[in-house]
């Protein structure tokens, strides 16, 4: 007879990558278990941008804030706007697609955890801070800073770093600024919501500390007539340093896994694709999904422009220019940018 504390999958992390693992193993018959440290399930610094290419498309209406057919760009030479019949990118509350999806995988019968720590994993075990359980795979969805990632000792170089201030407003348009004079390697965004927008600024790590970061974005919103004044900071890291997502009987998915784009910084749509890779590989080993090796160029590409635009301002700022000079021209289209198809 099982034992109550084992499982045939073990998810740490309830996040988008963790949510969709468990709900398709579910769907499959497969006993899942889903670990979080959170008491609420969804609850993560984030814009919140999902693309018509990659998650919005699929999600119920109601989950949509805001979507636009339109986007704002701009450089440091340029102001374009670009636009499409689909809605390019859609806004959505975190919380609230975490919910739905953790409802959608409970609904398939998958156990879900919250308020619980993991504080160590070993080869057949995960303990936490008030029970140990027992697996016959694991999958760490457990974000950046991933425990199971730290246990396989897979080191994490290659960083991003991400500043928002959630402000007060009815704000019409979405609007990208890339300008490496200001922002290096990342941009300035807006990203309007319901009666609110994230207002922020990307960059990866290692061409710009979070002080600096922070200081840039201050400086911007300053300009942009935007006030501070009763509003917290939001940081998170972005991890994009991906090494592989399958390691024997154990996995990573999402930003674990380091598949967020570097360039751009969108983590939901590979979260949730990646953790139904995993899924789809634990009941199917001898699968070979080419869609996702699809996502993988994508992110390598961004991670080669990133390291191109890395080596001083001057070629950024060139590489960008015409990066924007070839969106406004409709030489490129945006979702060339996109990690979704």
């Amino acid at each position: 007879m099982k034992s109550r504390n084992h499982f045939h999958t073990i998810i740490i992390g309830g996040g988008p990558a963790g949510l969709a693992c468990a709900a398709l193993l579910a769907e499959n018959g497969v006993d899942a278990l889903v670990l979080e440290r959170s008491s609420r399930i969804g609850r993560k610094v984030c814009a919140g941008g999902v693309t018509w290419s990659g998650l919005a498309r699929h999600l119920p209406a109601e989950l949509i804030e805001k979507s636009f057919t339109r986007q704002h760009i701009r450089s440091a030479l340029q102001k374009t706007v670009i636009s499409s019949e689909n809605p390019i990118i859609s806004t959505v509350n975190r919380e609230n697609l975490g919910r739905w999806m953790a409802e959608k995988a409970s609904q398939a019968g998958a156990t879900i955890i919250t308020n619980t720590q993991v504080r160590a994993v070993t080869e057949k075990e995960v303990y936490t801070t008030s029970s140990r359980f027992t697996y016959d795979f694991l999958v760490g969805a457990d974000g950046s800073n991933s425990l199971v990632r730290r246990f396989l000792k897979i080191p994490t170089t290659l960083m991003g770093a991400g500043i928002q201030y959630q402000v007060p407003g009815n704000f019409a348009e979405m609007i990208w600024h890339l300008d490496p004079k200001q922002f290096a390697t990342g941009y300035a965004w807006i990203f309007p919501h319901g009666n609110w927008a994230s207002v922020g600024i990307y960059a990866k790590r290692a061409d710009m500390p979070p002080g600096k970061l922070k200081e840039k974005l201050h400086l911007w919103m300053s300009k942009h007539g935007m006030k501070r004044k009763g509003l917290q900071a939001q940081a998170a890291t972005i991890n994009f340093d991906y090494r592989g997502y399958r390691f024997g009987n154990r996995f990573l998915a999402g930003d674990a896994a380091g598949l967020a784009s570097g360039l751009t910084g969108e983590g939901i749509y590979p979260a949730v694709f990646s953790g139904e890779t995993v899924a789809r590989t634990i009941i199917d080993p001898a699968l070979n999904d080419l869609k996702f090796l699809r996502l993988l160029k994508k992110h390598r590409r961004h991670s080669r422009l990133l390291d191109i635009c890395g080596i001083n301002n001057h070629l950024a700022g060139l590489i960008l220019e015409s990066l924007v000079g070839a969106l406004r021209m409709k030489i490129i289209r945006f979702n060339a940018l996109e990690m979704g198809e």
